[in-house]
């Protein structure tokens, strides 16, 4: 997908914000490896037994987990390309006094953080495909929800001090994080 996908993933806050330092080198070298092979190691030894449905129903989750992050992270990248594209143009946005747009509709209307419910999702589903015998192989599930909680939060400090009260404006146009109507 990133092959295909690289110009919305330049624009991510793993580029743009984080930048290539400590933290993303020992991920990219280290610990990504170690956490997106947990699940096929224990399959090696533990296999769930699950037939046709289980596994088209892990799929279509995995495929919803992958559709609301993809849609989102392509819905916004074509916005900062350009605003005006018939694709999104249709799009509600808070004009900031920074001179910038925050959209208020779309995937983005939802909620804050949307791109990153469906990461969690698609995450989600490589565990599943493991079975409920042992919390090990939802490790990653486990962790990747930490990590995404920790960003948002990390996130949401940094637009305050970058649009100051129209983030407050923003957040009570978009009062959901993760999960339009829950959280």
């Amino acid at each position: 997908d990133a092959q295909f996908q690289e110009q919305c993933i330049l624009s991510t806050m793993d580029i743009t914000t984080d930048g290539f330092g400590f933290m993303l080198a020992f991920g990219d070298l280290a610990w990504v490896p170690f956490t997106y092979s947990v699940q096929a190691k224990y399959l090696v030894k533990h296999d769930p037994q699950f037939g046709l449905l289980e596994l088209s129903l892990i799929l279509g989750l995995h495929m919803l987990g992958y559709f609301v992050f993809r849609g989102a992270n392509g819905q916004k990248d074509a916005f900062r390309r350009d605003p005006n594209s018939p694709r999104v143009s249709h799009l509600k946005f808070l004009q900031t006094k920074r001179g910038t747009k925050l959209l208020t509709s779309g995937w983005w209307g939802m909620a804050r953080k949307i791109n990153y419910t469906g990461d969690w999702i698609m995450g989600l589903s490589w565990c599943l495909v493991c079975g409920f015998e042992s919390i090990v192989p939802y490790y990653y599930a486990i962790y990747f929800a930490i990590l995404l909680v920790h960003r948002s939060i990390r996130d949401d400090h940094m637009c305050q001090e970058k649009y100051g009260e129209d983030w407050q404006t923003y957040k009570k146009l978009v009062p959901y994080r993760f999960i339009p109507g829950v959280v």
